[in-house]
């Protein structure tokens, strides 16, 4: 199978099919919810820092400064903030975050269209790079889609949607994560010199998501037993982006 068709599989398996599950999960009884949203949200955490740490900085690293990626990071970390105060990057995994109550459902999921599509640039950059890269961050990006479509239908929910209309306008955003891919295929194959910033600036987008939205609802939940499964699903998610980072 080609490389393109790879990054366009992969592309609506971390969209559609992360907004399919998450559809599912709403089907259920809130205290299944409740009982596996935390446990989605460490192993989001950890797939998302695998991502970053294992596979998209030592990509970008390879034929560029280190000084010129740790700042693009370091400027994209900064970016995110801003964007997400202006709550167009609003990427919150719990249904009840304060910032629902303030966000409308179309500014949801005009958010959510520019999200998914930025996430189609990543894994046909990811792809672009190589192969292996571009699964572990497609299986990062599925893993904390979950979770933050499944906020995303509770605020269409509660604006007034039904859960058929919440579906379908949830499916047409998700669906722009596929334009993403093309358009960051064909882009970033004539212009190679900007993977590596792309890598950086996606890094920092991961970073950003792990430890500004999923990290604190984690400590939510304390205890032993809470800070054990969190860390060990934490590392299961490190794991499985190391696995299909290294392992060919």
């Amino acid at each position: 199978m080609s490389p393109i068709w790879q990054a366009l599989i992969f592309g609506f398996l971390g969209s559609v099919g992360a907004m399919s599950a998450a559809a599912l999960l709403l089907l259920t009884t809130d205290t299944m919810r409740q009982r596996w949203l935390p446990y989605l949200l460490s192993y989001a955490t950890g797939t998302l820092l695998g991502a970053a740490f294992l596979g998209m900085l030592p990509k970008a690293l390879e034929n560029t400064p280190p000084l010129t990626i740790t700042g693009t990071v370091l400027t994209g970390i900064v970016a995110f903030f801003v964007l997400e105060k202006l709550i167009i990057w609003r990427h919150c995994h719990d249904q009840d975050c304060e910032a629902h109550g303030h966000v409308g459902g179309s500014l949801i999921l005009l958010g959510d269209t520019f999200h998914n599509f930025i996430d189609g640039v990543v894994i046909a950059a990811a792809f672009l790079t190589s192969p292996a890269l571009g699964i572990a961050t497609a299986l990062a990006v599925i893993a904390h889609e979950i979770p933050q479509e499944l906020g995303d239908f509770a605020i269409l929910l509660n604006s007034g949607l039904s859960k058929a209309k919440a579906f379908t306008y949830n499916l047409i955003s998700s669906l722009s994560t596929l334009p993403g891919v093309l358009v960051g295929w064909y882009w970033l194959d004539e212009a190679t010199q900007a993977i590596p910033f792309v890598l950086a600036i996606s890094a920092a987008s991961f970073i950003y998501i792990a430890v500004a939205d999923l990290v604190p609802g984690l400590h939510r939940r304390s205890g032993a037993g809470a800070m054990a499964s969190q860390t060990l699903l934490i590392l299961a998610g490190i794991g499985t982006i190391a696995f299909f980072r290294f392992v060919r």
